[in-house]
C-alpha cells in the first residue's frame, strides 16, 4: 500500500507543481536557471542608499549587493555595455567610446542607426547571446546596445530595436511575454534595459530631485517586473544579475575647458569631445609639437593629455586602433568642448556627466545578484565590471571566451552548490 501511495505521490509531482506556479522540469532536465540580465544605466552605485528604490532594495537584501563595480574606462555606455556581456575591455572589444572613427568603417555613434546595426563595429568580440545561442540557449534582448547587429552571423532569438518611447512598464512586459513562449522558444538569457536615470542625470545633474524620481519611476518597472515573475512561479528559479554601466558626476555651469586657444583646430580632427576628447591630426600636420604641448601638466589645470602609447597603464586603454592618437580627459566635473559649440549649446544650470576616470567613485556602477545561484544578504566588496562575464557564463553552463574577467572573484557570491 505504502509503494502504490509514493507512486500515486510521485505521479501527481507534475499537476502539484504547476497548481503552485513553479516550473516543472523532467527528471532529467538539467538545464541552467534562466538568466535574466538588467542594466539601469546611469545608475550610481550609492542610488540604492537614497530610498527611492524600495523593489531593488528588496532584491539585494534577499540576495547579492556590491559595495560598488567598477566600469571600465571610458565610462561610458556603449563600452561599458559591451563589456558587461564580452569580458573584454574596450580597447580589447573595439567599442573603445560612443563615437568613433574607422577608417574601413566611417563614422559610429549612437544615433547613427545605420552604424549601430552593422556587425563589423561589435564583432572583435563575442557577446554572451551568441555563444548561449551557439550552445543551444535561445535568448533574447529588450535593448542591450550591439543587439541590433547581426554579429557573427547572428542576432538575439528574440530582440527589438532601441526606441526611447518605449516605457519602463512596456519594456517590462514584453520580457514576461517571452517568458511565457512554449518552451522550444523560451528565452533562457535575456536583457532588459532602462534608461531614465541616466537622461536625468544629464540634464539636471545626480542630485537632483528629477533623478531621484527617475529612481522612483525605475523601480516601481522593477517591481512590475518582479509582480509578474512571482505570478508566474519564476522569481526563485530564475537568477536576476541588476548592474548599470557606470555612475554620473554633477558639471557646475562654467566647468568648461575650450579647446581653441590650446591646439590649432584647423590643424586636427575632432573625433570627440566632452569628458574624454579624441584629436587626430590632419595630414601635413606637426602633431608630434601639437602633443607635447598638450601633453605639458600646465596645458589646462583641469585636463590632462597623452599620446595613445602614454595613457596610463592602470587605464588599459589606448592600443586599439579606433582610439584617437591624443587622449584629454577632464577632471571629474568637467568638460571639454569648443567656443563654437558652446555658444550653439549654452549651458544653463548643473547638469551630469561620466566617462571620467574610472576610479572616481562617483563613477561607481550597482550591482545586485539574486535568485537561486546566489547567497542571501551579502555585501560584496568591489570588483571591476569585466568579472560579470565568467559569472554569467557560469549561471548558464557555457564555456567563456577569452576575456579579461575572473570567475574566481565572483564565485563567493554563489550559494556553494552553484559555484
Amino acid at each position: 500500500m505504502k509503494i502504490l501511495f509514493r507512486l500515486l505521490a510521485l505521479a501527481l509531482l507534475p499537476f502539484i507543481a504547476a497548481c503552485a506556479g513553479t516550473p516543472a522540469r523532467d527528471a532529467g532536465d538539467h538545464r541552467p536557471a534562466p538568466l535574466l540580465l538588467i542594466s539601469i544605466d546611469g545608475y550610481r552605485h550609492d542610488y540604492l542608499d537614497r530610498g527611492f528604490s524600495p523593489n531593488l532594495v528588496a532584491l539585494a537584501r534577499d540576495g547579492v549587493r556590491a559595495q560598488s563595480m567598477q566600469p571600465s574606462f571610458p565610462s561610458l555606455t556603449f563600452p561599458n555595455h559591451y563589456t558587461l556581456v564580452t569580458g573584454l575591455r574596450p580597447d580589447h572589444h573595439g567599442i573603445v567610446h560612443n563615437t568613433m572613427e574607422d577608417p574601413r568603417l566611417g563614422h559610429f555613434d549612437l544615433k547613427n542607426r545605420r552604424a549601430v546595426s552593422d556587425g563589423r563595429w561589435w564583432d572583435e568580440a563575442t557577446p554572451l547571446w551568441v555563444s548561449a545561442d551557439r550552445h543551444g540557449v535561445k535568448t533574447a534582448t529588450m535593448f542591450w546596445p550591439g543587439t541590433e547587429a547581426d554579429i557573427q552571423g547572428m542576432h538575439p532569438d528574440h530582440w527589438r530595436p532601441y526606441e526611447g518611447a518605449v516605457t519602463a512598464d512596456r519594456r517590462v512586459d514584453q520580457v514576461l511575454a517571452w517568458l511565457d513562449l512554449p518552451g522550444d522558444r523560451r528565452p533562457g538569457f535575456l536583457t532588459l534595459y532602462f534608461d531614465a536615470v541616466d537622461h536625468a542625470g544629464h540634464d539636471y545633474g545626480p542630485d537632483s530631485p528629477q533623478v531621484n524620481q527617475a529612481l522612483r519611476d525605475t523601480d516601481e518597472a522593477l517591481g512590475r517586473l518582479v509582480a509578474g515573475l512571482r505570478r508566474r512561479g519564476l522569481l526563485d528559479h530564475m537568477n536576476l544579475i541588476v548592474v548599470s554601466d557606470h555612475g554620473m558626476a554633477a558639471v557646475p555651469v562654467g566647468h568648461v575647458i575650450t579647446l581653441d586657444h590650446l591646439l590649432p583646430l584647423d590643424q586636427v580632427t575632432l573625433v570627440t569631445a566632452g569628458v574624454l576628447a579624441g584629436i587626430d591630426p590632419k595630414p601635413g600636420t606637426d602633431f608630434a609639437a601639437i602633443e607635447a604641448r598638450m601633453e605639458q601638466a600646465h596645458a589646462h589645470a583641469h585636463m590632462q593629455c597623452w599620446d595613445k602609447s602614454r595613457v596610463p597603464a592602470r587605464l588599459a586603454y589606448g592600443r586599439n586602433p579606433r582610439v584617437p592618437q591624443l587622449l584629454c580627459l577632464a577632471d571629474t566635473g568637467w568638460t571639454i568642448s569648443t567656443e563654437g559649440y558652446m555658444r550653439r549649446h549654452p549651458q544653463t544650470g548643473t547638469r551630469g556627466e561620466h566617462g571620467y576616470d574610472n576610479a572616481d567613485p562617483r563613477m561607481g556602477a550597482l550591482f545586485v545578484g539574486h535568485g537561486p545561484a546566489f547567497e542571501r544578504g551579502v555585501v560584496y566588496p568591489a570588483f571591476p565590471n569585466v568579472d560579470v562575464y565568467p559569472l554569467m557564463a557560469h549561471l548558464l553552463g557555457l564555456e567563456p571566451r577569452p576575456n579579461d574577467g575572473d570567475y574566481g572573484q565572483m564565485k563567493d557570491m554563489l550559494v556553494p552548490a552553484a559555484r
